[in-house]
């Protein structure tokens, strides 16, 4: 496993466990996907209020409670702010969120929290006083943001006391709006378009952790690109590199974030131990320019 600074101080695994999609898996079933994590490496796990309505946090914490030590050995991270139909920034909301995930975890602390979509309607005065609240307490110890565009990080950072150390946003082989308008500076082409204010670049500037949601995604949760017929060129391209490293195909997608200078963290969502072990190879090979670029070209990506 490879591993990266966040904010400089914390050590994390490049690949993260996502733990939306746990929320109906028997306790025994997650408890050996933890393990499965656990024994690649992996020291990271990503949660949100929101995940199966909070279920996804509360049978991570009974395998926590399991397993005695385990707690400060790992990071966990949780998001709030999602609510059913609005957003909500409000310092009530996010002092209440914080409360009901550190009862289904099962612990005294968060290591990380995150804003999970922007609130048109924070204040960000009433944000600061919401995570000072939670840092002099101990209950949070890092706070970050996801899906958050440049000025929304300033605007919020301005009133902050913490600095903001995560910033994660959807980025993939087939999602790559972070990085096409700066291959294609001063052009008259739909890829030239500044979409998200140069948010990558930003969050390097800033020393702002990126980290990849849907890594394997296509669309806004359309499906996965891997194996599939309107990807084909990819699927193709992904297949050879693979089999010319030794590793398998689904290790390429992550092995693509993993090479970018900017260290994104990778957080995947597979529940399934074996899978995990095959993506977790990612961590073993490093792209050539010539193989990044080929991957990001059969894509359908054009070049100028």
């Amino acid at each position: 496993m490879k591993y990266i600074n966040i904010g400089n101080e914390i050590k994390a695994s490049s690949i993260a466990l996502g733990c939306m999609r746990i929320s109906d898996k028997p306790t025994k079933q997650v408890e050996e996907l933890i393990d499965t994590a656990l024994e690649e490496g992996i020291n990271f796990f990503d949660h949100a209020d929101i995940y199966g309505g909070g279920k996804s946090e509360e049978v991570f914490g009974k395998v926590l409670k399991k397993k005695k030590g385990l707690r400060e050995k790992i990071i966990i991270q949780t998001k709030c702010g999602i609510r059913s139909g609005y957003y909500d920034f409000s310092k009530e909301h996010i002092l209440k969120s914080v409360e009901g995930s550190l009862k289904r975890l099962g612990t005294d602390y968060i290591d990380i929290l995150l804003l999970h979509r922007p609130d048109t309607l924070m204040e960000p005065e009433e944000v600061a006083e919401a995570f000072s609240i939670l840092h002099s307490s101990g209950k949070v110890r890092n706070f970050g943001v996801s899906n958050f565009n440049p000025m929304q990080i300033e605007l919020l950072s301005k009133y902050l006391n913490q600095r903001l150390i995560v910033n994660q946003l959807q980025f993939s082989i087939v999602h790559t709006g972070m990085i096409d308008f700066g291959f294609n500076v001063n052009m008259k082409v739909d890829q030239a378009i500044n979409r998200d204010g140069s948010v990558l670049e930003y969050c390097r500037l800033k020393g702002i952790t990126i980290q990849a949601w849907s890594p394997f995604q296509y669309g806004f949760f359309e499906g996965t690109f891997l194996g599939n017929e309107k990807f084909k060129e990819l699927n193709e391209k992904i297949d050879e590199i693979a089999i010319q490293k030794g590793v398998p195909s689904i290790a390429i997608p992550i092995a693509w974030i993993l090479r970018h200078p900017a260290k994104i963290q990778a957080i995947v969502g597979t529940t399934n131990p074996a899978r995990l072990k095959d993506i977790c190879k990612a961590a073993d090979i490093e792209l050539t320019r010539e193989e990044w670029y080929a991957l990001y070209r059969s894509a359908g990506n054009k070049l100028p």
